[in-house]
């Protein structure tokens, strides 16, 4: 034994003062905190034969002039000239009896700790990429490291610090977390094309990728990630936006379920606008605008109009009036029929009306009409002045022919 018998292993006990510090230590060992992963061993002057007890979990690692010289696994060792050859290469010592050195000790906890707790402080603003709406999205899981390379994990975090546990692993690595969380998340629905809305049913594939990118960061410091969860990913259901989408979802559901497509809803829409104003000239020219008609027919009238007035205004001769043209007999009253639209009402509509919706599959010989002088409704399909109407759709292909023809 040494000339001092020092047998105190808690940190507690650096503080640089006290004779109990001086002389030399001959017993070298440390029972730590679970949550602490690297303490340093409070004194410095060491002897030659004295005995360094690792535990199974731990590494123990010395140290002179800030440069790390050798790496003890868990056992009792010996301090001597046989398994210490690089102290004594750097320090010279004549070894023998109890000769004293200073060095730096320092104890690495190599167990798992999990449990470790991240989370976003402040929501993520990722762009839907189908909706293409800005979402506050936040995420929350844990995280197991362990200590893999001892010399590099104490140069690079501990410093000089004397105590090192998992607080100071979450306060350094926290915010690389969430940003490398954010980063993966928003590659990863636009690569995928998910939408925001969606991604709580991905949390697993996404924990993945995260894990990934920050596999990579920790291992830089010498940690390996043991362990990595996203345990949520999810966002304000009474975001304006995030209703906006949901509003939007189920009216496609319900078209879907009801089978019809927007297009042919919105066309139902303008014929439900034109069935409230029966009878004016306007309902019939809004509702053909609505089919893409009133701008074609608008403006090969006004271009015809306009070539007319040209030709009366250069042929004209001066100072006379043109004379009166003859009154244009009234035009035949134009057929005019109502329909059923999944059970309602519509109309009127004129034949080129009506045969617009024929030629977008809106209207056939099975929709049922009515027009004024009818008794009762009656088949499309059944009414003269409708067949020709008819006769303009294309029939329906014929059948494959047999295997084997």
């Amino acid at each position: 034994m040494g000339i001092f018998n020092k047998q105190r292993t808690d940190g507690e006990t650096f503080d640089g003062k006290g004779d109990e510090r001086k002389g030399m230590i001959d017993r070298i060992k440390y029972d730590g905190l679970a949550e602490e992963l690297v303490w340093k061993f409070p004194y410095e002057n060491l002897s030659i034969g004295a005995q360094l007890i690792v535990n199974e979990s731990q590494e123990a690692v010395f140290f002179k002039g800030g440069k790390a010289l050798d790496v003890f696994g868990p056992g009792t060792h010996t301090l001597s000239s046989s398994n210490i050859p690089i102290l004594q290469k750097l320090i010279n010592l004549p070894f023998g009896g109890n000769t004293p050195f200073t060095a730096e000790v320092w104890f690495i906890n190599k167990t798992v700790k999990r449990n470790l707790k991240w989370g976003t402080k402040t929501p993520m603003s990722l762009r839907d990429p189908q909706w293409g709406v800005i979402i506050p999205v936040r995420a929350y899981g844990e995280f197991g490291i362990q200590i893999k390379d001892a010399t590099n994990f104490l140069n690079q975090i501990v410093g000089t610090q004397h105590i090192t546990d998992t607080n100071t692993i979450l306060e350094q690595f926290t915010s690389l977390i969430i940003t490398k969380t954010s980063d993966t998340i928003a590659k990863y629905i636009v690569e995928k094309k998910v939408s925001v809305i969606d991604l709580p049913s991905k949390t697993d594939e996404v924990s993945n990728l995260c894990k990934e990118r920050v596999f990579e960061e920790f291992e830089k410091y010498g940690i390996l990630i043991t362990n990595f969860y996203t345990e949520s990913i999810n966002y304000p259901a009474d975001h304006p936006q995030v209703e906006q989408i949901n509003n939007a979802m189920a009216n496609k559901l319900q078209r879907e379920i009801e089978g019809f497509t927007y297009a042919q809803q919105r066309s139902f829409d303008v014929m439900e606008t034109a069935a409230g104003n029966e009878g004016s000239a306007g309902s019939v020219m809004g509702a053909g605008m609505g089919l893409g008609m009133g701008v074609g027919i608008g403006g090969t009238f006004g271009n015809q109009m306009g070539s007319i007035g040209n030709q009366v205004n250069v042929n004209a001769p001066p100072n006379v009036s043109p004379a009166s043209p003859p009154n244009v007999p009234p035009p035949a009253p134009m057929l005019m029929f109502h329909v059923l639209v999944n059970n309602a009402q519509q109309g009127p509509f004129n034949l080129t009306q009506l045969a617009e919706f024929a030629q977008k599959a809106q209207f056939s010989p099975d929709t049922m009409v009515w027009r004024q002088g009818m008794a009762q409704w009656a088949k499309a399909g059944d009414q003269p002045e409708l067949q020709q109407i008819f006769g303009a759709v294309p029939p329906p292909p014929p059948p494959p022919p047999p295997p084997g023809l």
